[in-house]
């Protein structure tokens, strides 16, 4: 009876184990823990720590040179500084998620590179799996023979207007947040680290509700998670749910870490000044920051991009941001010109009153705090919340 029982056991803790060890493979979260770069004589070495073995893909995008790595979902438990790690061939680098069920990596290079060797390495040495990636300075021609074709333009025969969806009479305004950043686009760097793509999601969540709180519009928020979203594809979400206000959100950081204050910006294809022009440049850089390959557009973009040339609209975006520029003002400090005009592509929206709002200086250490305080953000999304209310209130008569 002893033994039966005792080979029934057994046989159970066996078939435990082999269960165990199949969930624990197949459905087990991935961690990145690490990415570390190592420099040597002929080549500049990217080692990625994790939990467990990854597949995954490597290519090259040119001008500026980048090597791009995508990987399956990954939760990012790296140090604060891999955001600022450099060395060798590689001037920077980037990570998060860039789309759903899919993580990435960019490593932007001082020169032309290519992959000599890409490879996981078993645990051991005190790490975990490792995956490592080897590139060498190669010519400009050698490196531009190892990247992707590039993807077919839309011939312009086959592109088709859409138009954006007019509201039912029964429903109250749709207004559209957008936090800048997300994903493997992590935005600005705080003193403290912080990411600007987290201080923004954070704020603009706060918008969606103080809007929300007031009863007379709709809310919808362009992401609501940690996630990249290409910057026309934001313009396209806001005109696809019938928007009829777009907020963009952000906060800048700069080399000089006494500049402070908050900034509203419209559409213009000639800035205002030349600081509003490199801003918009910067912002306007995106997509390549996230490894996006620019070479074509479909048919949604090029539906955007159509005609800028309506002149109500962006009066419309100069009325919102006028009358918002008081109500932040009593909150945060703001710019000398605190309205300020340049060409950023998440404002091209022909049909949408768009704005920009900079809300600070994440390299400056007062912001940072006021941009970081529960507190102050439930104020600053408060006065957004009335600006937003007043400017329907306005269009009503």
């Amino acid at each position: 009876m002893c033994i039966a029982f005792l080979k029934r056991a057994i046989f159970l803790s066996f078939v435990s184990c082999l269960c165990w060890a199949s969930v624990g493979s197949a459905g087990a979260e991935i961690v990145a823990r690490d990415i570390r770069i190592g420099v040597h004589k002929s080549k500049t070495r990217v080692v990625l720590d994790l939990t467990t073995n990854v597949k995954f893909t490597i290519f090259a995008l040119a001008d500026p040179y980048r090597i791009v790595l995508d990987l399956p979902d990954i939760r990012w438990q790296v140090p604060a500084a891999a955001a600022r790690r450099n060395g060798g061939l590689i001037a920077g680098l980037r990570y998060g998620q860039y789309q759903p069920g899919k993580s990435r990596v960019v490593l932007d290079l001082r020169a032309p590179g290519t992959v000599g060797k890409s490879f996981m390495l078993p645990p051991g040495e005190g790490y975990g799996p490792r995956l490592v990636i080897d590139i060498k300075n190669v010519s400009r021609k050698a490196f531009l023979a190892s990247i992707r074709p590039p993807a077919k333009k839309v011939p312009r025969a086959t592109q088709k207007i859409v138009l954006k969806p007019t509201r039912k009479p029964a429903e109250r305004p749709l207004v559209v947040i957008d936090p800048g950043h997300g994903g493997v686009d992590p935005g600005a760097i705080g003193i403290s680290g912080i990411f600007e793509k987290r201080v923004t999601l954070a704020m603009a969540r706060q918008v969606g509700k103080a809007i929300q709180a007031l009863g007379r519009q709709r809310v919808r928020l362009t992401r609501n998670r940690d996630i990249f979203i290409p910057l026309r594809r934001r313009v396209a979400i806001a005109r696809a749910a019938g928007a009829e206000l777009f907020v963009s959100i952000h906060a800048d950081s700069i080399a000089n870490r006494r500049v402070r204050g908050g900034g509203i910006y419209t559409l213009s294809e000639n800035s205002s000044d030349k600081e509003a022009a490199a801003l918009a440049a910067k912002e306007n850089r995106a997509d390549l920051i996230a490894g996006v390959n620019l070479s074509g557009h479909d048919d949604e973009v090029a539906s955007i991009l159509i005609d800028l040339t309506q002149r109500e609209t962006m009066n419309y975006s100069a009325q919102f941001a006028a009358a918002l520029v008081p109500e932040l003002r009593q909150l945060i400090q703001m710019r000398r010109k605190p309205h300020r005009f340049a060409g950023f592509v998440v404002l091209k929206a022909p049909d949408v009153p768009s704005v920009l709002i900079e809300l600070g200086y994440l390299s400056n250490r007062r912001d940072e705090k006021m941009l970081t305080s529960p507190r102050s953000r439930a104020a600053i999304a408060k006065a957004i919340a009335r600006s937003v209310d007043n400017y329907f209130r306005v269009q009503k008569r």
